[in-house]
């Protein structure tokens, strides 16, 4: 099994935390009889020697040592070693070498240990470039394998082999629907019928979504039996709390997403696939669906009222984990979880000591249900967040919540500026306090705040923040109009020139600023200096010039996108704009809402992009949704567009551009 590990150069090889000396004791290590020890050293290969998926030289010398520990029948654990194989084979030159062994696989299928049997099937599509002998070996143990996980595992391996050999597909998709039909327990059933629709979407039955609701609740009603049979007292030991903070049913979240994740953009059975869910009887089956609801909604457009409500539904359990999942759910929605404001509603005014979240370090946050309230922007979450500006604990965060209650959060201004005046001004964290509420105070149009403002301003702590929120208060804030003008020679001099322009419109002042920022295009504020060119219009008409370089210029498309946004408003230049928005859009989906609001502008100029705009409106996947992540304000920022997107095509022009042909 070691044979030849001494001979092995290790010391010149290398691994995530340097010499690859102490690889020999870790593959040791995993032919131990002490369980510890086994665990120890595959914590230790997948720490160091495939650290994060990397695959190093020294990564690549254990390759045949983990085969040959995978082959010997009388070592435990094996099924470990195995997924560890099929992981290094996933990167650089790991395929390679992973596939040269792979002929283990294939007598592994039949390996007397399950462990082993439900982890080989995976491996052996993935690496055995003999696709008939594969298709062969998964049917034959379709065939004789008795055991319901590795079961699942065989049909899983059928979908990868699907979707990997398309000549060979027809063969491995008849086998899935069969395992679909036949009267097997509803695991495998649901199972085969996820893996059909993710590569043969046109084979699976009409009633899937039915189908697969009634196939959870057999399976629910099975696993309740079973709970019952076995019940355990709940007692208060180490073993017992670790056994309560179990993922409560892993095996079926994995189930129904594989399905859900199939089923992809097809919105009306996915959210009744959801809805069938959220009513099951079984709490693990409504906090499954809970929790992948969020890739549905973040991904897709579509009426998401009813799942939202049954979510909201949740609120009421009395488990912790299923509320919780609910609760982080409903915060993501925004204006989408109005459905569930009834039920946000009684759990924040049940419990007042979820209004704030005291964290062990760092400062204290909105707690996630008055959160969620606000963001639905429920009216009845204002006098609640009244009593916590009232309380002696004011999360710092409070205040970037309050914009989605829009005017309703008017009552809240004194509050906020009393709590703004209260800030010490030789207090290094005021700044970051002063900021969520002097952004609240300026969304409110609360102009009895510029005297707490002017005087964060001119002692200088929160400068960045306290200007935008005068810009904000327009003319109402002309007081403070010397003590900006102080700043027009400093780093803040762009934000101050806006902030002077929309209190006195005294271009003469600002011009000269604005001007000279737009000549340094790598500047972190040429996009504010262009942005608020643009709002001057014509009195701005000096900086066409410059704007006109930009635009054209090969530089990022979102400094392109804003040159051509300030063109339009200054000086109409329609030929130079639209191209250069069409580019934009296409390029940089988050450019869009920006260029939506440039359009609204334009009216009938911007005619000529309303195919733009209609293909926005009729897309059913959201234009923030893409591989590589998500963010927590993607779902508003999508309806925000969409909303954009129908102002501007009632616009005169889309008539004029129907008429036009």
């Amino acid at each position: 099994m070691f044979t030849g590990i001494d001979e092995v150069d290790w010391a010149s090889m290398r691994h995530a935390y340097g010499s690859a000396e102490d690889v020999p004791a870790l593959l040791r290590g995993l032919a131990s009889a002490d369980p510890a020890e086994r665990e120890t050293a595959l914590d230790g290969l997948y720490g160091a020697v495939h650290h994060q998926g990397d695959v190093y030289d020294s990564t690549l010398a254990c390759v045949p040592f983990l085969f040959a520990l995978a082959a010997r029948p009388d070592l435990p654990d094996r099924g470990a070693v195995v997924e560890l194989l099929v992981s290094i084979g996933g990167e650089g030159e790991g395929p390679s070498a992973v596939r040269a062994g792979a002929e283990v696989f294939a007598r592994l299928t039949g390996d007397p240990d399950p462990g082993v049997r439900g982890t080989a099937p995976g491996a052996l599509v993935r690496f055995l470039d003999q696709p008939a002998r594969v298709l062969d070996l998964l049917r034959e143990r379709l065939t004789v394998e008795r055991d319901d996980r590795v079961l699942l595992a065989l049909v899983e391996s059928l979908g990868l082999y699907a979707r990997r050999n398309p000549a060979h597909a027809d063969a491995a998709v008849d086998l899935l629907a069969a395992q679909a039909a036949l009267p097997h327990g509803p695991e495998l059933r649901l199972a085969a019928l996820g893996q059909l629709a993710g590569c043969a979407p046109d084979r699976i039955p009409a009633d899937l979504v039915p189908t697969a609701v009634r196939l959870l609740q057999e399976r629910s009603e099975r696993r309740s039996r079973q709970a019952a049979l076995c019940a355990r007292p709940h007692t208060d030991t180490l073993v017992g709390r670790l056994r309560r903070l179990r993922p409560s049913d892993e095996e079926g979240s994995q189930l129904l997403r594989t399905l859900h994740n199939a089923l992809d953009g097809r919105t009306g059975d996915r959210i009744a696939l959801l809805v069938g869910q959220l009513s099951s009887p079984e709490w693990a089956d409504r906090c499954n669906a809970v929790w992948m609801s969020g890739g549905l909604f973040r991904t897709w457009r579509a009426d998401f009222s009813e799942p939202a409500a049954l979510i909201g539904a949740q609120l009421d359990a009395s488990e912790d984990r299923l509320r919780d999942a609910a609760v982080a759910a409903l915060k993501q929605l925004f204006e989408l979880a109005a459905p569930a404001a009834d039920g946000l509603h009684r759990l924040v005014t049940a419990r007042p000591d979820l209004w704030v979240r005291q964290w062990e370090h760092g400062a204290p946050a909105l707690g996630d249900p008055l959160r969620a309230l606000v963001r639905c922007g429920d009216p009845r979450a204002v006098p609640v967040l009244g009593e916590v500006l009232a309380g002696a604990v004011v999360p710092d965060d409070l205040g970037h919540e309050i914009s989605w209650l829009g005017a309703a959060a008017a009552p809240l201004a004194p509050a906020l500026r009393r709590r703004l005046g209260s800030l010490a001004l030789d207090d290094p964290g005021t700044p970051g306090r002063a900021a969520p509420l002097l952004r609240a105070l300026g969304g409110l149009g609360d102009a009895e705040s510029v005297p707490e403002t002017l005087r964060l301003l001119e002692a200088g702590g929160a400068v960045e923040y306290a200007v935008p929120a005068l810009g904000a208060w327009s003319s109402a804030a002309r007081e403070a109009v010397p003590a900006l003008s102080r700043l027009l020679d400093t780093e803040f001099a762009v934000p101050a020139a806006a902030a002077l322009w929309s209190i006195d419109g005294d271009a003469s002042a600002v011009l000269p600023v604005l001007l000279n920022e737009l000549r340094h295009r790598d500047s972190r504020r040429w996009g504010t200096a262009a942005e608020v060119l643009g709002r001057m219009g014509q009195a701005a008409r000096a900086a066409l010039p410059e704007l006109r370089r930009a635009a054209d210029s090969p530089g990022p498309a979102e400094r392109r996108a804003t040159a051509a946004c300030a063109l339009w408003r200054i000086g109409g230049e329609v030929e130079t704009v639209n191209p250069v928005l069409r580019s934009a859009w296409t390029e940089k989906p988050h450019l869009r809402r920006r260029i939506a609001v440039c359009l609204r502008a334009m009216g009938p100029a911007g005619a000529p992009l309303g195919d733009l705009v209609a293909t926005e409106l009729a897309a059913l996947r959201r234009h923030t949704a893409h591989s590589e992540g998500y963010g927590s304000h993607d779902i508003p920022h999508d309806e925000e567009l969409l909303r954009l997107c129908r102002e501007v095509l009632p616009a005169p022009w889309t008539q004029q551009q129907a008429a036009t042909g």
